[in-house]
């Protein structure tokens, strides 16, 4: 009887144990780590995780960060899998905003991930890239 109750606790430990890591792994997420590169100085980088639903719009996260010898970067932390895009914006006055000139086109360097060169406003389809439970590295143009 001793034998069965302790294999049977041993058994229960070890599920609950697996169940806490998997659970953990699923919570913790992966990292996403993005690389702008750019011609211009001063100002920061602004990022801005996005799902389909957010494209455009206010990011899931954001983020500001320094640009030191034409390059700056910036790691997204505990991303769930799923798809998403990053826009990035050399926000050169530090006001934290995109600024457009009065024909509504950006005077800001901006990026998407995976670089696309289109005409007219950027689109998920062109900047999505898929997040498993691997660190992403993205590189992006300015």
């Amino acid at each position: 009887m001793k034998t069965i109750l302790l294999t049977i606790t041993l058994a229960l430990t070890s599920l609950f144990l697996t169940a806490q890591t998997s659970a953990k792994i699923i919570s913790e997420g992966t990292t996403i780590t993005v690389t702008v590169t750019l011609r211009g100085t001063g100002g920061h980088i602004m990022y801005g995780l996005h799902n389909q639903d957010t494209f455009m719009k206010a990011p899931l996260e954001g983020a500001s960060s320094e640009i030191i010898n034409g390059k700056s970067t910036f790691t997204f932390k505990n991303v769930a899998p799923g798809v998403y895009g990053i826009i990035v914006v050399h926000d050169k006055n530090d006001n934290k905003q995109m600024d457009f000139g009065a024909n509504g086109m950006p005077k800001e360097a901006y990026g998407m991930s995976n670089n696309p060169m289109s005409y007219g406003p950027p689109q998920f389809n062109d900047a999505k890239f898929e997040v498993s439970d691997t660190p992403v590295n993205i590189e992006i143009r300015l």
